[in-house]
């Protein structure tokens, strides 16, 4: 198992993988079922009458433009999916022994924190700024709900970094022996 020195000791680098992409695709699931879906606030082309790529502009208050939506919501529900499987079966793969005491680790956690701020930081840069396909809320002040995106994305990304480096250095192939049955 590959680690990596840092000041709070040895962390398991084993586990910062599946973490991040646990993240991203539960981040994504939270923005896509809160924000798209139960809140409505946009849907995947909801910025296209503004966009800087060309896309048709979808209108989500007309049945074909609200259809064509959420197809493309759909299409991101996909991704945001395949995200956590892959994540499930990375960390299925490297954790062999103690996999209670791994789902219970701040080092996974934390990881899976860094991972939602990337995706929010990664999306909001590209779909809300430089694609300009949606924004977080449409109307005046959307700049501020886009940044507003960003800034959780940030303190998410940065959050998760304090709380993995917080966390008991954890081999996660490694058994436990009795003496140290503790969670972490």
């Amino acid at each position: 198992m590959a680690t990596t020195a840092g000041e709070a000791g040895t962390v398991p680098a084993g586990l910062r993988l599946p973490g991040i992409l646990l993240g991203v695709g539960l981040g994504g699931f939270v923005d896509g079922i809160l924000l798209h879906q139960l809140l409505q606030w946009h849907h995947m082309l909801t910025g296209t009458d503004d966009d800087r790529i060309g896309v048709r502009y979808y209108d989500p208050d007309t049945v074909s433009g609200l259809e064509m939506n959420t197809v493309w919501d759909g299409v991101f529900h996909v991704v945001c999916w395949l995200a956590v499987l892959t994540g499930l079966a990375v960390l299925y793969s490297r954790v062999t022994h103690n996999r209670r005491r791994v789902w219970a680790s701040r080092v996974l956690w934390g990881w899976v924190l860094v991972g939602w701020g990337l995706f929010n930081l990664v999306e909001g840069v590209l779909d809300h700024h430089v694609l300009g396909i949606h924004h977080v809320h449409a109307g005046g002040n959307r700049i501020w709900w886009d940044l507003g995106f960003l800034l959780l994305g940030a303190l998410l990304a940065a959050g998760g970094w304090l709380l993995q480096r917080g966390g008991h250095p954890l081999a996660p192939e490694a058994p436990v022996g009795r003496s140290t049955r503790r969670a972490v």
